[in-house]
């Protein structure tokens, strides 16, 4: 299924009026965190941002910007019972990650605590990022991370204060460092803000072996200093 295939139609909730508002993001883009540019800068151009303060992944990506367009959908996944978006969000990053794919050795979601588990009853990172690995023939690592502190909601805290909050949040079980040391992980959430989370994981992934880690999200703020949701 191409994004044109997509439609109202298969359950995503949206009038064929919304889905037209959503934007969805096409080079160029930011090589490093997939900020979108004006300009084609060239391949493998960076950011102010990531050229000042290189991150801990190498590479990420998103299918389209995080606004009052997408954010509706998104949060459907998240918090309404909806976790059958994961398979139409998989199919967004296909698109949108062709190239981290195409250099993948494993995928793996950003892990919920055990107890938000609980209480949602699913991982909306994981239900993206299974059929994403299906469509993708990478294997699949869901469990290559757990979190381990339940950590405070995200929104409405500073970029220091978001880093902070998830800084040790996250490890890699020493029972499966033996499918990631080595290999080039993507890792896949849902929403991509400042890359607080996406930081706090890959620095858990490298610190059990990985060779190398890639991010991929549904949807990005266009500017990383909006950081209200």
């Amino acid at each position: 299924m191409s994004l044109n295939d997509a439609s109202p139609c298969q359950g995503t909730g949206l009038t064929a009026e919304a889905w037209t508002r959503i934007t969805f993001l096409e080079a160029p883009v930011c090589d490093g965190c997939g900020a979108p540019f004006e300009h084609d800068q060239g391949l493998g151009a960076r950011c102010a941002a990531c050229l000042a303060r290189p991150r801990r992944f190498d590479r990420a990506r998103a299918a389209c910007v995080y606004d009052e367009a997408s954010r509706d959908l998104v949060l459907k996944l998240k918090h309404a019972d909806r976790p059958e978006l994961g398979r139409l969000f998989a199919h967004w990053l296909s698109r949108a990650g062709a190239d981290l794919l195409a250099d993948a050795d494993a995928i793996a979601p950003v892990p919920l605590h055990p107890a938000r588990l609980f209480a949602r009853r699913y991982n909306q990172a994981a239900e993206i990022a299974r059929p994403l690995a299906r469509l993708a023939r990478v294997r699949y690592l869901p469990d290559a991370l757990a979190r381990v502190q339940p950590t405070q909601g995200q929104g409405g805290r500073s970029a220091i204060g978001r880093k902070q909050n998830v800084a040790t949040a996250f490890v890699a079980p020493l029972a499966r460092r033996r499918l990631i040391e080595g290999r080039r992980i993507l890792l896949v959430d849902d929403v991509f803000t400042t890359g607080a989370t996406a930081e706090a994981c890959a620095r858990a992934l490298l610190q059990a072996g990985a060779g190398a880690v890639d991010v991929l999200a549904v949807a990005r703020v266009r500017d990383a200093t909006d950081i209200s949701i």
